[in-house]
This record gives structure tokens, sequence and C-alpha cells, in this order.
């Protein structure tokens, strides 16, 4: 599942990049390449039909809004620029959040990265916050600093974190409609890589529920949140991903990942609705995972949990 552009009308820099890459007939040509495979330079212009030149005029205009993302990569003749879609959706919010709790019953929760509640973690991994590193770069032990509330990216290679948010408003509504979570994520790879893939799993009520391939653990530009001192060679943003239940079975981004529904989690059974993030040992792509905090990455926002009644 490739990462989504979602815009709103506070966005008109971004809205503009957008409507630019997608107005050229050229430009969707090369996104329908690109939908099957990644393709290089060379290979589009071929396809394509037109000049090298003018295909990497295009590539950066689908790079600039968003759409397309390159790596430079060994080739048969020195180095390469192989490019692959980054998304698969675009929307546009119209109504923003703020107005929309006017019109839909809604209650969030947002929770800090650093705030889980268990962990069970294998290096290479790390923990900062915005101002440092928390801890031993590659060492376990700061994940369970007590600053570590105050984390806002970490990584790591193998195992699990555990967040515990709090049930109360399940116990109060009579008919909950979904409960949605949502977080940036990527996969974990050293410095970064954006082709390099890893199965990210989760756990609700200690249920497991499924995993998501992520696609590539993202850089080649400085993350939009990310703070100056954190190195252009390191993981830069990730993925918005949103899972949501309801009583027609359990999504990630609007697919479903198991035909588990609402009261099939024992969501009223505790004071607490524990949520489990993490890469298992025997996934077909065991490749790490980062998430990202409100300050970090792309997306200013924590681990959210919302439920609509």
């Amino acid at each position: 599942m490739k990462e989504q552009i979602e815009l709103d009308f506070s966005e008109k820099e971004q809205i503009s990049k957008v409507a630019k890459a997608l107005s050229s007939n050229v430009r969707l040509d090369i996104l329908e390449y690109l939908k099957q495979k990644p393709l290089n330079i060379s290979e589009i212009s071929e396809a394509v039909g037109i000049p090298i030149s003018s295909t990497a005029l295009h590539i950066k205009v689908l790079e600039d809004a968003g759409i397309v993302i390159t790596q430079s990569m060994p080739g048969l003749r020195g180095s390469q620029r192989v490019c692959a879609l980054k998304t698969d959706r675009v929307t546009m919010l119209i109504i923003d959040e703020s107005e929309r709790v006017f019109t839909d019953n809604v209650y969030i929760e947002h929770m800090p990265i650093g705030n889980y509640f268990d962990c069970q973690i294998k290096a290479p991994c790390g923990i900062a916050s915005e101002e440092n590193y928390l801890g031993s770069e590659d060492s376990v032990y700061g994940f369970y600093s007590p600053e570590k509330s105050t984390a806002q990216i970490l990584w790591f290679t193998q195992g699990y974190l555990e967040y515990r948010f709090p049930g109360m408003q399940l116990h109060k509504l009579k008919k909950i409609k979904s409960l949605e979570f949502s977080f940036e994520i990527c996969s974990e790879a050293p410095g970064y890589n954006n082709f390099w893939k890893s199965d990210i799993s989760f756990w609700l009520n200690g249920i497991e529920i499924g995993f998501f391939t992520s696609p590539g653990d993202f850089g080649g530009r400085h993350g939009k949140l990310s703070p100056s001192w954190w190195d252009d060679n390191l993981t830069q943003f990730g993925l918005l991903k949103s899972l949501t239940i309801t009583d027609e079975g359990t999504f990630i981004d609007g697919v479903e990942l198991c035909p588990l529904h609402l009261g099939d989690y024992g969501l009223r059974e505790r004071p607490y609705i524990s949520l489990k993030i993490g890469v298992k040992e025997d996934a077909h792509y065991v490749g790490g995972l980062n998430l990202f905090g409100q300050k970090f990455g792309d997306y200013p926002q924590d681990i959210l949990m919302k439920i609509t009644y």
C-alpha cells in the first residue's frame, strides 16, 4: 500500500503542485507505466517516446508533487535514477477536522509515540526527541529512559511497541460506528532506502489482525517537520496510515485486513484499548519500522485514536 496524498484548502502551494503534475497527458502516460513497475529514466523515455532530458523534467514535476519518488541505484554504466509511484490516491478535504466535529459524533485521543506501555525491541534501533538522541544509537536502553515520553521518532529492526488508550468513552457510548487509529510510519533501513520493504503487523487487544507491507524507508529530502540537526542521510518521513474497525471488518486505508469486526475485540471488557505495532521475526519482509511523532516527518500528529458513534 502506497502513501496517500490528502489535501485541504490550507495547502494551496501543494494543491498547485499536484494540479500541475496531473495536468499533462505526458505525465499521465508516465504514471500509467509506473503503475506496472519501477523504471529508470531511459526506460520511461523510450516507453513514452520523448527525449531523456524532457523525461527528467516531467519526473521532477511529479517528484515535487509527491506523486513519484526516485533513487539512484547502481547500473551497467554507473548509477541510474529509478522512479516509482509514491502514492496511489489523491484526495482533497473540503471540510477540515475542526468543522467535522459539528456534523459527526467523534471522540479523539492523542498518544505521543514515546508513551508506550510495553516494548520488546531488537537492535539496530534508536529513539530521539525533537532536540537529541535518547541514549546511544543502536542501543535498546534509550527505550527505557525516563525521557522516552519526549520521543518524536523511534525505530527498530524487530519487536513491537504496545500503546494503551483510555477506553472510558467506549463504556459511555451506546453505539460505536467505528474505531480508527492513524500514525506516520515506514520501514527501517541503514540510513534510508526508498525501496526497502517491511511487513508491519498490528494487534488490537492482544488479537493479531494483519499487516501491511511498507514499500520503503523514505529519505532524499528533509522531512517537512524534522528538526534541522537531523542528518539528511537518515530516514526523513513516512506514510500516514489509517487502521479502522467497523461492524463490517478491519481495514487499513480502506483495504480489508481481516473480517474481525467491532464486536470481536472485547473492547468493553477492560478500561483500556491496546494497540500493538511491530515487525515479526518470521515476517516475509523483516525490514523494521520507523514511527514518527508530531514534530518529525511530514505529518504534525502523534498516534491518533478516533471513535465515531
